[in-house]
């Protein structure tokens, strides 16, 4: 028998090693759940009007500068799609009905989705209206199959909204976004860690999340074509050619994205850039290359409900000089056709052009939310 002295031992001893299993204890995999509408705008069109079901429709605006906001999928199987120029999209559809957009319907219906995500996690990293990514390592539910949760998701989504939803799910955010997409609309697809960096091995680059057309354009031109082919490449080389995104492709070939999922990202600024194919010399050439630019910051802003006050033009220049030329004004920025004048407004001093633009880009900051009712123009002294 004990005496207690050894009792007192023996149990601290205990106590010890449990600590010492804990503190060596891995990491857990973690689980992310990426969730992305199908054809959101138009599908809610599509369900608050029965005329519209099983036809083309383009949410946007209809004349001769009108740019799609959203396609439904009868419209993408003519190859209309968002950020099209309207002209393009009746062109390739002559059938296509345009919708005007709802985005108030858009919002509602879009909280009513997250309110299902946060019954099952509270780390819910939202990045538009339609698609959001959810860290379910440790969920409010302790269901122990990510893949089960996100198929719960999905049927809540159907019958309490009447839309669907694609979803990826795997260990890194990077896979769970490839994964949403590979089996839309209405699909599940998991990426394992077993099955990662063969998955990513076979994908086209074009295929990735983080990967333009333009950026495709000059992969392909070095030879690179597929996962394979880019993880071929040495750090050094993927930076010499594109710059401090190399490090990004040089580990997501390899299926490796060490991303947190943040719930609490707040937004300072929203842009959208281009890098063209042909180097651009005209102001002509540069504003028509700059329109689908600021179609696309507008659209973030109306799907999020924000406004900003500073403009900022990026261009970059066929030497890979780059200049930024903004302005800030005391109010927010009213309606598109007031950032298109302000964006041209610093573009025009930037011409003649001695030499070629391979990029542009236009960035909002200052963001704040849009107040109901706000009718101020944004006016600058430029």
């Amino acid at each position: 028998m004990l005496a207690p002295n050894e009792i007192l031992d023996s149990e601290k001893s205990s106590v010890e090693r449990r600590d010492r299993e804990i503190a060596f204890e891995p990491p857990r995999q973690p689980k992310i759940i990426h969730v992305d509408m199908d054809a959101f705008y138009a599908s809610v069109e599509q369900r608050d009007n029965p005329e519209l079901r099983g036809k083309p429709v383009a949410v946007g605006g209809s004349g001769e500068r009108g740019v799609v906001a959203a396609a439904s999928y009868e419209a993408r199987k003519f190859g209309v799609r968002s950020a099209m120029p309207s002209v393009t999209a009746k062109r390739n559809c002559p059938e296509l009905i345009f919708v005007k957009p709802r985005f108030d319907v858009y919002k509602d219906v879009s909280r009513q989705i997250r309110s299902i995500f946060a019954e099952y996690t509270p780390i819910i990293e939202p990045l538009s209206l339609d698609e959001a990514y959810l860290d379910v390592t440790e969920n409010l539910k302790r269901i122990a199959s990510a893949t089960q949760i996100a198929e719960d998701i999905r049927a809540r989504i159907h019958t309490e909204t009447g839309l669907t939803a694609s979803a990826g799910v795997s260990y890194n955010k990077f896979l769970a976004k490839l994964a949403s997409d590979y089996r839309k609309p209405d699909g599940l697809f998991v990426i394992t860690p077993k099955m990662g960096p063969a998955f990513v091995e076979a994908l086209q680059v074009g295929k990735f999340h983080g990967v333009g057309p333009a950026t495709t354009t000059k992969m392909n031109r070095l030879g690179i074509e597929t996962g394979l082919d880019l993880r071929a490449q040495t750090l050094a080389f993927l930076q010499c050619h594109f710059g401090k995104s190399g490090l990004y492709y040089y580990w997501i070939s390899r299926g490796v994205d060490e991303r947190p999922v943040r719930p609490d990202r707040v937004r300072k600024s929203m842009g959208a850039e281009n890098t063209f194919v042909e180097d651009l010399f005209s102001f002509a050439a540069a504003r028509a290359a700059l329109q689908p630019i600021i179609e696309k910051v507008w659209r973030y802003c109306e799907s999020a409900g924000i406004r900003g006050r500073t403009v900022t033009l990026k261009v970059k220049y066929a030497d890979f000089r780059q200049i930024t030329r903004s302005r800030t004004g005391a109010a927010s920025i009213a309606t598109q056709a007031e950032l298109a004048r302000l964006v041209f407004a610093l573009l025009g001093p930037l011409f003649p052009a001695t030499k070629g633009i391979r990029l542009l880009g236009v960035t909002l900051s200052s963001l704040s939310e849009e107040q109901s009712g706000l009718d101020v123009q944004f006016s600058l002294s430029i």
